[in-house]
C-alpha cells in the first residue's frame, strides 16, 4: 500500500471550527482551504454511517432537495438521492426528457418554475458551462453544481480528495497524476484546483490533442509521455475518454490510444511502488484502463470512490443547509 509521504499533515483542527459560509457550491475555485477541509471533515463524520444497519438521520427533515439532471449520470444522481434521503430530506428527481424543458422551455423559465416550488437545495447537471451559476442567480435556494459542460464538477473532486485522505491520511505532499482526456474533463479541472489547494503536486498526462491550451497555468505540470508523467506518482487518476463531446478525430483509434495512454500493469510500474489507482467512472475498459488494474483490490480505489461519494454529498448538503439557515437568521 502506498505510504503517506513525510510532511503530510492531518487536517488542521481549526478547520473543524470554521463555519461553511458559501451559499452555493458551484466551483472548487470558490472555496478556500479551510472551507474545503471543513467539507472533508464533515464527510469523515458521515462515512461510518454507511456501514450502519440504520442509515437514516433527521438532519434535513422538512427540507426539499431537487435533482435536476439535463445529462444522464447514474452515479452522481443516485449518490445525491441517497445522501438526501439518508439525511431525512424529501428528494425529487426531475426527468428533463419528459419535462417542459424538452418542449422548449428556457433555463431561466425553468429556474422560475423551480423557485415557485420553494426547494431548499437544488442539484443541477447541465451540458453547458455556467448553467449552474446562472440558475444560482435565479433561485432563492442553495445550488450544487453536479457538472456543467467542461467547466467543473466540484463534488467529484471532493469525493476523490476524501478517498485519498481516507486511505493515505492526507493529500499534502502527494504526487497525483491525472491522465487521459483532460480537454473535455470537468473532473480534471475541479481536481487540479482542489488537490493543489490541499498541497498536492498534480501532473496532467495526455496526448496534445486532448490537453487544453494553457493547461500549464492551472498549477499542474503537463506531460505527453505517460511513463514519464507517472514516475514516482502516489496516485494515478484516469479519466474517461468522452467521445460524446468530440466532434473530430482526437486520436486514430481506441487501440492506439490504449497503447500510449491506457493504464495497464506495465505503465503502472513506473509510478511509486504501491501507487493507488482511481477513475471517476464510467470506465471504458481496454481504452483508458485495463481490467487487471481496475479490478485489483490492492491498488484500485474505484469502488471506494463511489462509496465515499455518498458521505461527501451528505457533507455538502449539511453545510449548505446550515449556511442557508444562518443566512435566514442574520
Amino acid at each position: 500500500m502506498a505510504q503517506r509521504p513525510t510532511g503530510v499533515k492531518k487536517t488542521d483542527e481549526s478547520a473543524r471550527a470554521i463555519r461553511f459560509r458559501q451559499k452555493h457550491l458551484l466551483a472548487i475555485a470558490d472555496l478556500d482551504r479551510f472551507e474545503a477541509e471543513n467539507l472533508l471533515d464533515r464527510a469523515e463524520k458521515f462515512a461510518p454511517l454507511l456501514d450502519e444497519r440504520v442509515k437514516k438521520l433527521d438532519t434535513l427533515r422538512g427540507r426539499t432537495l431537487i435533482n435536476l439532471f439535463f445529462e444522464n449520470s447514474t452515479r452522481t444522481q443516485s449518490s445525491f438521492e441517497l445522501a438526501g434521503k439518508r439525511m431525512g430530506a424529501d428528494v425529487v428527481n426531475m426527468s428533463v426528457k419528459s419535462s417542459s424543458v424538452a418542449k422548449g422551455e428556457t433555463l431561466i423559465d425553468t429556474a422560475a418554475t423551480l423557485n415557485a416550488m420553494r426547494p431548499d437545495l437544488l442539484v443541477v447537471r447541465h451540458g453547458s458551462s455556467g448553467a449552474a451559476e446562472l440558475l444560482s442567480r435565479k433561485v432563492d435556494c442553495a445550488v450544487i453544481n453536479a457538472g456543467d459542460g467542461k467547466h467543473e464538477h466540484p463534488t467529484q473532486a471532493l469525493l476523490d480528495a476524501f478517498t485519498i485522505r481516507s486511505r493515505l491520511g492526507g493529500v499534502e505532499g502527494l504526487i497525483i497524476a491525472i491522465c487521459g482526456d483532460v480537454l473535455h474533463s470537468r473532473v480534471a479541472r475541479s481536481n487540479v484546483a482542489l488537490l493543489t489547494l490541499l498541497g498536492a503536486q498534480v501532473r496532467l498526462i495526455g496526448p496534445p490533442t486532448l490537453m487544453p491550451a494553457g493547461a500549464e497555468k492551472w498549477g499542474a505540470k503537463v506531460f505527453h509521455d505517460m511513463r514519464a508523467g507517472l514516475k514516482d506518482a502516489d496516485v494515478v487518476m484516469m479519466l474517461r475518454v468522452q467521445r460524446e463531446r468530440m466532434t473530430g478525430g482526437f486520436f486514430p483509434s481506441a487501440r492506439e490510444y490504449f497503447w500510449f495512454y491506457g493504464l495497464d500493469e506495465e505503465k503502472l510500474r513506473h509510478a511509486k511502488p504501491g501507487a493507488l489507482v482511481m477513475h471517476p467512472g464510467p470506465m471504458n475498459r481496454g481504452v483508458e484502463i485495463d481490467s487487471t488494474v481496475a479490478d485489483n483490490a490492492s491498488v484500485s480505489l474505484i469502488e471506494t470512490q463511489v462509496r465515499m461519494g455518498v458521505a461527501v454529498r451528505m457533507a455538502v448538503l449539511e453545510a449548505l443547509a446550515e449556511s442557508g439557515a444562518n443566512e435566514e437568521r442574520s
